[in-house]
């Protein structure tokens, strides 16, 4: 049943799916709401909402034109894989890297990438404002995403230091996103952001209009970015 919802909403929304990619969505599906009687994953479990408001939300983010070239992406709190777990279906040749401060939220995630058979993801366990500081993770991304995790402001200081220049931090924001955007165009300058671009997503069946804003990073993120743990939430840029 879970199959024919999603190939309906995503025919809709104008994408085409294979049955290689309905089945990993169906097992994706599946698994979530299994784990989810023991670790709190979502609240939206009904199979049309599911379909609508975590599959075809996540996929706004991806943009042909813009993202021919893109090789790799990291997803910052990805928290039950939203949204890199449906870009990784859609686009399987991706490299993708997986980031949550939760250790059981990870175990799921790396359970997921086994039982649907995804090949290159990789998934840490840690902060944000810690990764970054890895060399082998610090501007290393053609993109970064981002869905449900803070405000635009703070997201920025987690977000931008992962992507290289030139690549793109993409955030998948709800209603008020031109107030955050307002909010944030303080935090994208000193982190390195260069070209904004914002595109308005309508979901199937949903009066409500979303938005993914597109960051272009422009020059290396300075070291003392990402602050300490913590930091960027209590004291925002």
């Amino acid at each position: 049943m879970f199959k024919e919802i999603l190939l309906s909403v995503t025919k809709d929304f104008g994408l085409n799916l294979t049955a290689r990619q309905l089945e990993q969505f169906e097992i994706f599906y599946n698994m979530i709401v299994e784990w989810n009687a023991k670790i709190n994953l979502t609240t939206i479990v009904d199979e049309k909402d599911f379909a609508v408001k975590h599959v075809v939300d996540s996929l706004t983010v991806w943009d042909e034109d813009k993202f021919s070239a893109v090789k790799n992406f990291c997803d910052v709190g990805t928290g039950a894989g939203f949204p890199a777990i449906p870009l990784k279906i859609f686009q399987p040749q991706l490299e993708v890297t997986l980031i949550d401060s939760l250790t059981k939220r990870v175990d799921f995630l790396k359970k997921v990438v086994v039982d649907l058979k995804l090949d290159n993801v990789t998934c840490f366990h840690g902060r944000a404002e810690d990764l970054a500081r890895d060399k082998n993770l610090r501007e290393q991304f053609d993109l970064v995403t981002a869905r449900a995790v803070a405000r635009l402001n703070i997201l920025a200081e987690y977000c931008l230091p992962f992507v290289k220049v030139g690549g793109t931090f993409a955030a998948l924001k709800g209603k008020i996103f031109r107030e955050e955007l307002t909010e944030a165009e303080r935090a994208i300058k000193i982190l390195g952001g260069g070209n904004v671009t914002v595109t308005e997503k309508f979901l199937p069946n949903l009066p409500d209009v979303r938005a993914v804003i597109y960051v272009d990073k422009k020059i290396v993120t300075p070291k003392n970015f990402p602050r300490k743990a913590g930091t960027p939430t209590k004291n925002p840029l």
